[in-house]
């Protein structure tokens, strides 16, 4: 199954990889860093408990408002124009007191679809429709059906479901990637989330990028180092490749 969405930092290539490590074993899964839930989405539900978190505020609003009023949604998107002028106030309009959730879960997606690399910040040339978005979300909400759906800072999460039989993916911002984000994650959270995860109960698979404070601040797990083309631009000349790390303490 295909996700609904694009998003910075999405798994669509790495995921087959990373469901290929998920032991068969859990009775829970739990998705930290949510994003655009290629994992959550590539993965067969089975019996266990599922999580997805994210500590964007407007991306979860978006997840609740598929799962529990799909249509009323869809309808909200259809009709928007492809517009650089409501792309750029919409994205300056922080403030979205007086708005429904349903006005909200639009408006991140439009600013989403509309953005160039989905980073809700530069508005896309290519022409788009955004009610387009919508064909998926019936799948999407069947889907979504059992899934409970968190929005919490990771420790607080982490803390809640572990258990032994638990499996954290964690998909955190990358080092120097940080500033792409519009949630604040600063190098104390890169290490605050190895202390937490280091104290677990349960298992976890993380991925990340391949660089030297990634690699001390797990030196006592499972690394592998993976490769994948960038789907980002580059200079001309430049290696079109990616390095990336999975690590696991199990």
């Amino acid at each position: 199954m295909q996700s609904f969405m694009g998003w910075i930092g999405g798994k669509r290539v790495l995921r087959k990889t990373i469901l290929e490590q998920f032991p068969q074993d859990i009775t829970r899964y739990i998705e930290v860093f949510g994003g655009a839930g290629w994992v959550l989405f590539g993965k067969e539900p089975g019996d266990c408990m599922e999580v997805f978190n994210d500590a964007d505020g407007s991306l979860i609003n978006v997840y609740r408002c598929i799962k529990y009023h799909p249509d009323a949604l869809a309808a909200e998107l259809q009709g928007l124009p492809h517009s650089r002028e409501v792309f750029l106030d919409w994205r300056e309009q922080t403030e979205q007191h007086g708005l429904t959730d349903i006005q909200r879960a639009a408006r991140c997606l439009y600013l989403v679809k509309m953005s160039f690399g989905s980073d809700r910040r530069t508005f896309a040339t290519a022409p788009k429709i955004a009610g387009n978005i919508s064909a998926s979300f019936a799948e999407v909400q069947e889907r979504l059906r059992k899934v409970i759906i968190e929005h919490l800072d990771f420790e607080q999460l982490i803390h809640t479901y572990d258990r032994p039989g638990a499996l954290f993916y964690c998909d955190p911002p990358y080092m120097g990637t940080e500033w792409y984000y519009q949630h604040p994650f600063a190098r104390e959270d890169h290490e605050r989330l190895a202390r937490v995860l280091h104290s677990i109960k349960g298992r976890f698979i993380l991925s990340y990028n391949d660089c030297p404070e990634v690699r001390e601040l797990y030196c006592d797990c499972a690394v592998e180092p993976v490769t994948r083309i960038n789907s980002l631009p580059g200079a001309p000349g430049k290696d079109p490749t990616y390095k990336e790390l999975l690590i696991r303490n199990y």
